[in-house]
């Protein structure tokens, strides 16, 4: 996500560092390359203008803080100017203080994943407590109804039945009626897109909003068309009136002109953000950790709310006291690891780690752990219950055993036992060192499983 993007701006601020003293003559350089990277991502022009306005009035107008280099300085307020362009401050939380059921309706061109996002939606709102019903309102595309059904399936949400023979605004009355019978609080209305906009398109869309007056009227554009996507949301936005936008593919090759100029030019706020095809992979949309992201900053915000989601507080408390009863045992580290994929992959964890990006970019052409990850589960899962309590049970024809049962080597199994021999001598010595011993053995040679 960005990577591009990231790369780019880091050269900038390379050069920034680079200078023992600021100017406004290096500034203005520096700010020149800034116009340069963001144009390169898509940006548009006249956000573009105006954002390099404001960094520079503020770069070469203000005191340099006591506390800052200057080039820190000029950092931090592209940060800052990068988290308001996005929209930073502003509330971007779904509105669904209304009499249910409340109306949400997501529409965009086809190939966005809108049809996706639906069911992304709906499952993000039963986390919330809240009964959603899906409505399937597309009946041009081929399977689109049949499409739904089968997300609303995978993820036990209830879907209205609808026929591809019926008008979409009646689809959406019967499913409101359908909903108030039985206690549903939450629609939403999953309606046709097109290749292109037309106005065919346009006036379904404004029959369906005056029918059922949806609350929330969310645009869903695809990130990796950068440009193409604002020009997208404002040509809706003049017809519909959205409420906000959902950008979805943004774990993939996205240059960051759609995130980056959509709310300016639509003064619409972005609310959600699709960073995977799983249904789980649906987010809040952050101004401010999207901007650090950019500039290579991490997010540590949200590794926290991804492992406060992936381990509840009683999943937590039961580890730990296995772990204090047990010790540091195959079973339990393997639950560890378990709960660890539940965050997403290495390469997204990693990238949330402020520095980590870079590590990242040095091992270009290495193979992130996940492979790796996997073939451990896979050898602990072919063990028995006793032999993952008590490791030193398993001899050389248990060796063999889980060796076939996983789909790998001896070899694999013994280095596998070895490095978890490491782990366990280095978790006694962190219990006997107590809280500060975390950062003496990390000095020391860091965790074996690496």
């Amino acid at each position: 996500m960005f990577d591009s993007l990231t790369e780019k701006f880091e050269a900038v601020f390379k050069k920034l560092r680079g200078q023992g003293r600021l100017s406004e003559e290096n500034i203005q350089e520096a700010l020149r390359e800034v116009r340069l990277v963001l144009l390169e991502a898509d940006v548009n022009f006249r956000v573009v203008k105006d954002f390099v306005a404001a960094v520079r009035e503020r770069a070469v107008g203000q005191e340099v803080l006591r506390s800052l280099t200057p080039a820190q300085q000029v950092i931090k307020v592209v940060r800052e100017e990068l988290g308001r362009l996005m929209g930073e401050g502003e509330d971007n939380a779904l509105d669904l203080a209304a009499r249910p059921p409340v109306p949400i309706m997501l529409c965009g061109l086809q190939g966005a994943g809108k049809t996706t996002t639906c069911g992304k939606l709906a499952r993000l709102l039963r986390q919330e407590k809240r009964s959603p019903l899906l409505v399937p309102a597309d009946v041009y595309r081929p399977a689109a109804i049949e499409q739904l059904k089968t997300v609303g399936r995978q993820l036990n949400i209830p879907v209205f039945d609808s026929q591809a023979d019926q008008d979409p605004v009646d689809i959406c009355l019967a499913a409101r009626r359908f909903a108030e019978l039985n206690g549903y609080d939450t629609l939403i209305l999953d309606t046709a897109g097109r290749l292109h906009i037309d106005q065919e398109l346009m006036g379904e869309l404004v029959r369906i909003k005056q029918a059922v007056a949806p609350r929330e009227i969310l645009l869903v554009a695809d990130a990796m068309t950068g440009q193409d996507a604002v020009n997208v949301a404002q040509s809706f936005h003049e017809q519909l009136d959205l409420t906000g936008v959902i950008l979805t593919k943004l774990d993939g090759d996205a240059r960051g002109g759609a995130a980056l100029s959509i709310r300016a030019v639509t003064g619409r706020p972005i609310k959600l953000v699709g960073m995977g095809e799983k249904l789980d992979a649906l987010e809040t949309f952050h101004a401010d950790r999207m901007a650090q992201r950019i500039l290579g900053m991490g997010d540590v915000l949200t590794l926290i709310e991804k492992a406060q989601a992936a381990v509840s507080k009683d999943q937590a408390a039961d580890m730990e006291k296995r772990l204090r009863k047990e010790g540091f045992t195959l079973e339990n580290f393997r639950d560890q690891l378990q709960a660890v994929k539940k965050m997403g992959s290495m390469e997204s964890i990693l990238k949330l780690i402020p520095g980590a990006g870079k590590a990242l970019k040095q091992a270009q052409g290495m193979e992130l752990p996940d492979k790796e990850l996997k073939k451990i589960e896979a050898i602990i899962n072919s063990m028995t219950p006793q032999e993952r309590r008590n490791h030193k049970l398993i001899n050389g024809s248990r060796r063999l055993r889980i060796a076939r049962g996983s789909g790998t080597t001896v070899q694999d199994i013994n280095q596998l036992l070895k490095k978890f021999t490491e782990a366990q001598k280095m978790m006694k010595k962190m219990q006997q060192l107590g809280p500060k011993g975390l950062k003496g053995l990390m000095r020391g040679g860091g965790f074996p499983f690496q």
